[in-house]
């Protein structure tokens, strides 16, 4: 509803106003009537209104005045309708060079107010959706800053424009925001992407004046369902609280208000946002090491480095054990190599043998691959482990889901030693082409084709130069581009055509790769045209 205050001091012209139409059914709610110019000021400089219809004569303060006061003092962004009779037609003139919307003759018609009215709504409408597309792009090109300070790839004008745009201060820490059911409540994008979302705008309520410290796909793996969150000292300090109790209110607010789990993981803290990449690979490393300590719904770096802050001890035998038994497929040895390797780690604690032991045993694995297609690019092999039961499994479950993941990776090696033809890439290409707006998933398409998930990825990576993920995305959004030109449907219906059930999420991915929003792409195309 848009608020209307009336200004006038003839009572049965406010009278005749309240009702010559129905305000409601107009989505418009009367909030206040004033008797003259200085009463309607007044209550502006403490309420919010989106229109005002004033008479111009009044006494203490005519319409014309307060018209010019609110415009000079910039009080509100109210509407103005001024009410002009045929002898103040020189005032109604002098009242729209001062920025009045429109005015009206007395005596009013209905048909008259019922078009302005309508004319109000539309104005309305189209800047709150400007508004929101401006604060879209804003919101986009903020995050761009961040996260290149949060990668440890910035400069200059990346740290001076987070300092000009967010409040900062000593004491920074890279903060994980997750669901941890998410997975087992629905697997599909679109409404993981609806979990994401809600749980977005719930944090940024709570966090308040503060949201812009939030910030989503820091990485490539759009597979990842958490959202980051850089704290600063200043936000505990503010409320009388240290970092840790900060973090516990803010994990107990979310659940509260999502009525579902939450977890929330914070790497070490650091001096200041020059620093926050060291602060965001220790959370990422607490996120991969979460099966190695107890569960809880906040967990800190300091806090787990402290259970075990003994010599970090790699277990060579172990490991070497397991990697052979992968190599050879052998699910049995696998099987026990597994359990030895957990048996070590578990005596050991958290610490840093567990990153330690990790880090060996991916090195390995991708030696392995290497040794049997040199051409492979073994950061594409390290981010598809990340895509497989690794990352969905061993980082969080139990030696269970390492069998697995160790399982599938000697199918990996064994679909290597196959050398799958390209013939495959052509099928996944027609797929994208046919089916763009499907739920499409690399992992679906490596069952369909009987071949190995990571290979897959591996082989499309290899010739077209980007992952499948980003491939698919650019299509969609070259789609949209097109939909965008020569339909005129609206946003949230090219989105849903494309793929995207969160119209919120399409937009962000179109600014992205295009460097605007979807309705400026579609205005200045057809400017063109």
């Amino acid at each position: 509803m848009l608020k209307v205050m009336f200004v006038d001091d003839e009572p049965y012209i406010v009278e005749g106003l309240k009702v010559l139409i129905d305000w409601k059914s107009e989505g418009f709610e009367i909030v206040n009537v004033a008797e003259n110019g200085q009463e309607a000021l007044d209550f502006l400089r403490d309420n919010e209104v989106n229109l005002v219809i004033a008479d111009i004569r009044m006494p203490v303060m005519t319409g014309i005045e307060l018209l010019q006061a609110v415009k000079e003092q910039q009080i509100s962004d109210a509407y103005f309708v001024v009410l002009s009779g045929f002898n103040d037609f020189q005032y109604a003139r002098d009242a729209m060079r001062l920025g009045c919307l429109d005015y009206l003759l007395k005596p009013i018609k209905k048909d008259e107010l019922l078009k302005i009215l309508r004319k109000i709504n539309a104005l309305n409408k189209e800047n709150t959706e400007l508004k929101a597309h401006h604060e879209e792009a804003e919101t986009a090109y903020l995050e761009q800053h961040m996260v290149a300070l949060i990668v440890g790839r910035y400069d200059d004008a990346n740290l001076d424009y987070l300092k000009k745009n967010m409040r900062l201060s000593n004491g920074v820490r890279y903060v994980i925001i997750e669901l941890p059911d998410t997975d087992e409540l629905d697997t599909h994008e679109g409404s993981v992407m609806q979990y994401r979302r809600e749980m977005n705008e719930a944090a940024k309520l709570i966090i308040g004046e503060d949201s812009n410290h939030l910030i989503y796909d820091v990485s490539l793996n759009h597979s990842t369902n958490d959202t980051g969150f850089i704290y600063c000292d200043y936000m505990a300090d503010d409320r009388g609280e240290d970092d840790v109790e900060f973090l516990t209110s803010l994990q107990n607010r979310l659940e509260l208000s999502l009525k579902r789990k939450v977890r929330i993981i914070s790497g070490k803290k650091v001096s200041d946002i020059t620093q926050v990449s060291k602060s965001y690979s220790s959370a990422c490393i607490l996120k991969s090491q979460e099966v190695f300590h107890e569960a809880r719904p906040v967990v800190t770096y300091e806090r787990e480095m402290s259970i075990n802050p003994g010599k970090a001890t790699l277990f060579k035998k172990s490991l070497d054990n397991l990697v052979k038994a992968i190599e050879q497929s052998d699910e049995a040895e696998i099987h026990k190599c597994v359990n030895a390797f957990y048996d070590d780690i578990s005596k050991a604690g958290l610490g840093d043998s567990v990153s330690l032991n990790m880090n060996y045993l991916l090195f390995q694995l991708i030696h392995v691959a290497t040794e049997l297609d040199d051409e492979l690019d073994q950061e594409e092999i390290l981010h598809r482990i990340s895509e497989s039961s690794f990352d969905e499994g061993i980082k969080r479950g139990s030696s269970i889901h390492m069998y697995k993941f160790a399982c599938e990776y000697a199918q990996y090696l064994n679909q290597l030693r196959k050398n799958v033809s390209g013939g495959i890439l052509k099928d996944v290409e027609k797929e994208i082409r046919e089916n763009y707006s499907e739920n499409l998933s690399l992992k679906k398409l490596s069952e369909k084709y009987f071949i190995n998930c990571s290979y897959l990825g591996s082989l499309f990576t290899k010739k077209y130069g980007v992952s499948f993920k980003d491939y698919l995305t650019d299509y969609r959004i070259n789609e949209a581009a097109k939909m965008l030109i020569n339909t005129d449907d609206r946003i949230v219906d090219i989105s849903a055509a494309v793929g995207y059930k969160n119209s919120d999420y399409f937009i962000r991915r179109f600014i992205e790769i295009k460097g605007m929003t979807p309705s400026q792409y579609r205005r200045q195309k057809k400017s063109k045209m």
